[in-house]
């Protein structure tokens, strides 16, 4: 009997040690879950403010956590200006950081 007994402390003992390292995984699957939603937020917010700005085809749209980088040439101060408010105006955008130059004449 006290073999029978070692044997089922052993094997509860090993299945609870199991079942947490199960369970401590889990946070970084979360994680890796959480990361791949964001990229794909990411990459959908640069489609959408690149259709925002389809007539400025020059500018470079990135988009990292919501925050959008506008980058490239623009013709004049105020085209650069109606970028970053075309670019602001779309859904989901939380901040325009603009990396814009006015090319020279």
């Amino acid at each position: 009997m006290t073999n029978t007994k070692l044997i089922a402390s052993l094997l509860a003992a090993a299945s609870l040690s199991f079942g947490s390292a199960a369970f401590a995984a889990e946070p970084q699957q979360d994680a890796a879950m959480a990361g791949a939603a964001a990229a794909a937020g990411d990459t959908a917010l640069t489609s959408k403010v690149k259709a925002a700005l389809a007539d400025q085809k020059q500018i470079g749209v990135s988009a990292t956590q919501g925050v959008v980088t506008l980058s490239g040439s623009v013709p004049s101060t105020d085209e650069g200006t109606k970028a970053i408010q075309a670019a602001s105006a779309v859904e989901g955008v939380k901040e325009v950081k603009s990396e814009l130059t006015v090319a020279s004449k």
